[in-house]
C-alpha cells in the first residue's frame, strides 16, 4: 500500500525523534576517556611506576562500582620514556588524535614543562603533581592544576631542616641536568641563601656520569655540612649516597623523596650508607611517634594488600597520589559532567579533597592545592611498607 503524504512526514518525523532520542542513549554508555602520561620507562621512571600501581588501582575500582554516573572510565595510556620530546608527542596525540576529557601528567617536572603549554593551547583540562614552581599559572595555563607541593613548600621543608634542626651553615647543592634538577638548583640556592647559609658548592651534574666522587671531594673541600641533591634519578640519587660511604663521610644528605625510595635502597653498595639520609616526604602517608599512620591511610594500605600490589620497590606517597588523582577526577565529572569548562569549574571550588596523599583544595585564583603542614623531613632508613619515621628532631 502507497503512503500519502502526510503519512510520509509523520514517519520521517518519528525517525527523526527516535534518531534524537537514540543518539543520548548510547553516548551516556560510551567510556570517559582520560588521558595519562606516566614515565613508566627510562631514567626517571621510579615515580611513574609507583603512581601507576595507584591509578590503575583506583580506575578498577571505580569501574567495578559502576564507573561515573553509570560510563566506565578509559584509561589512554602513553608512557612518556622520561623523555620531555615522547611527552609532547604523547600529550598531542591524546588531545588531538584520542580527544580525551582531561589528562592526568605528565609525572616528571621536566617533562610537564614541554606539556603544560601544550594541553593549554589545545584547551584540555590537566592535573598533575609536578613540582617545579612555573608549572601551574592560572594566568597562563588556567585549565591547570597541581595535587602536589610545589618547589617552594618542598624546598622550604628540606632547607629548614638543614639549617634550623641540623644547625649546618655550609651547604653544597648538586643536582642532574633535567628541566627538574636544573630548577631546583636555581629556586633553593637563593631561599638556603635567605636563611643564612652559605652555598659552598653548587653544580648541575649528568646523571650518566659513573663517577661523582670528584664532585664529592670538592664538596668535601669547600667544608661542606650537609649536601642536598635534587633529581629523581635513583642510579644518581645512590652514586651520591655510595661515593658519600666509600669515602668514610658521614655527611647528612638532605633532599628529594627518591634519595628513600626501594630503588635507591636496591642500589646501594651497603645498607649502612642509607644512615644520615633525610629525604623529603608527606605526613599523611608517615608514621608518627610511636609508630602510627593515619586511619586513612591504614584502610589504604589494606586495599593494597588485597589487590596483591608490590610495595618493596617503591614509595607509599608515589602509589597514594596515582590513587587519588582518578578519585579526584571522577569525583568532578560525577558532580559536574565531563566537559572542559565543566571540569574546570569544579575543580576551582574543591575543598578538602581528602586524598591518601593529602588534603586537596584549589580555587580560580590559586591551582596550587597541597598544604604547606603536610610536607615533612624523614629517615630513609627507617623505610617500612613504603612509609617512613619523621627524621630526627623534625617533631610531631
Amino acid at each position: 500500500m502507497s503512503l500519502t503524504r502526510r503519512q510520509a512526514l509523520a514517519s520521517a518525523g518519528a525517525a527523526v525523534v527516535a534518531s534524537g532520542l537514540a543518539k543520548p542513549a548510547i553516548a551516556a554508555n560510551e567510556p570517559i576517556r582520560i588521558g595519562y602520561l606516566p614515565a613508566l620507562t627510562g631514567p626517571s621512571s621510579a615515580t611513574g611506576i609507583g603512581i601507576n600501581r595507584g591509578m590503575l588501582l583506583a580506575v578498577k575500582e571505580i569501574n567495578d562500582a559502576g564507573g561515573i554516573n553509570g560510563r566506565q572510565i578509559e584509561l589512554i595510556t602513553r608512557d612518556t620514556q622520561s623523555d620531555p620530546t615522547k611527552a609532547v608527542n604523547g600529550a598531542a596525540e591524546l588531545a588531538h588524535g584520542e580527544k580525551v576529557s582531561v589528562v592526568f601528567g605528565p609525572v616528571n617536572s621536566g617533562e610537564s614543562l614541554a606539556v603544560v603549554p601544550l594541553l593549554a593551547r589545545t584547551n584540555t583540562p590537566q592535573v598533575h603533581p609536578c613540582w617545579v614552581d612555573s608549572l601551574t599559572d592560572v594566568q597562563k595555563y588556567p585549565m591547570c592544576f597541581r595535587n602536589a607541593p610545589t618547589n617552594q613548600q618542598i624546598g622550604a621543608a628540606a632547607n629548614r631542616y638543614v639549617v634550623d634542626v641540623l644547625k649546618a651553615k655550609k651547604v653544597a647543592v648538586i643536582s642532574d641536568t633535567t628541566g627538574y634538577g636544573t630548577a631546583s638548583v636555581n629556586a633553593y640556592v637563593p631561599m638556603l641563601k635567605a636563611k643564612g647559609a652559605q652555598v659552598v658548592y653548587q653544580s648541575n651534574v649528568d646523571a650518566a656520569n659513573p663517577d661523582l666522587k670528584p664532585e664529592l671531594l670538592r664538596m668535601q673541600s669547600a667544608g661542606a655540612e650537609a649536601i642536598m641533591p635534587w633529581s629523581v634519578n635513583a642510579g644518581f640519587l645512590s652514586r651520591i649516597i655510595n661515593t658519600r660511604g666509600d669515602m668514610g663521610w658521614d655527611v647528612p644528605i638532605v633532599g628529594q623523596t627518591t634519595l628513600g625510595s626501594g630503588q635507591t635502597e636496591a642500589l646501594l653498595e651497603k645498607p649502612a650508607y642509607w644512615a644520615k639520609v633525610y629525604p623529603n616526604n608527606f605526613r599523611t602517608v608517615c608514621y608518627a611517634p610511636g609508630g602510627k599512620l593515619p586511619d586513612r591511610t591504614v584502610a589504604f594500605l589494606d586495599r593494597l594488600k588485597s589487590a596483591n600490589i608490590d610495595m618493596g620497590d617503591t614509595l607509599l606517597w608515589w602509589i597514594a597520589l596515582g590513587y587519588d588523582s582518578p578519585r579526584m577526577l571522577a569525583q568532578a565529572m560525577k558532580a559536574a559532567g565531563t566537559e572542559p569548562a565543566q571540569i574546570v569549574g569544579y575543580l576551582n571550588k574543591l575543598k578538602g579533597f581528602p586524598g591518601v596523599y593529602g588534603d586537596i583544595t584549589f580555587t580560580p585564583e590559586q591551582h596550587n592545592g597541597y598544604p604547606d603542614d603536610e610536607v615533612v623531613m624523614v629517615e630513609a632508613n627507617s623505610l617500612k611498607g613504603g612509609a617512613f619515621n619523621l627524621a630526627p628532631g623534625y617533631g610531631a
